[in-house]
């Protein structure tokens, strides 16, 4: 083999190398960035997800149990509650996870 013909080799393989490291280290940028999101972080945004929650699966009557009220638990989970405006019936309930918007429970008292 000829000199140039290992010369080119090299400068291929290092560019190769240069590429796939460069590739790998903004993955594992973009990745800690959403790892590190809140997607729910305030309570206003726990009281939105609640809502269209609920609405489908309970209706309109939801909003006579308003105001809604979130409070955070463990730094982790919101929970969102209904007022209850009288001694009969129950509120809807939800439990929304901070960092993924995850439903872990919803409900609707009695």
């Amino acid at each position: 083999m000829t000199k140039v013909f290992i010369m080119k080799r090299k400068y291929l393989f290092l560019g190769i190398v240069l590429v796939l490291f460069t590739s790998y280290m903004y993955n594992n940028q973009v990745n800690e960035r959403v790892m590190n999101r809140d997607y729910v972080p305030d309570a206003e945004t726990a009281v939105k997800v609640a809502e269209a929650i609920w609405l489908p699966i309970y209706g309109e009557k939801i909003y006579d149990n308003k105001p809604f009220v979130a409070t955070l638990k463990d730094s982790s989970v919101w929970i969102v509650e209904g007022t209850l405006k009288s001694t009969k019936g129950g509120v809807p309930y939800i439990e929304i996870q901070k960092s993924d918007c995850k439903i872990l429970k919803v409900f609707h008292g009695k």
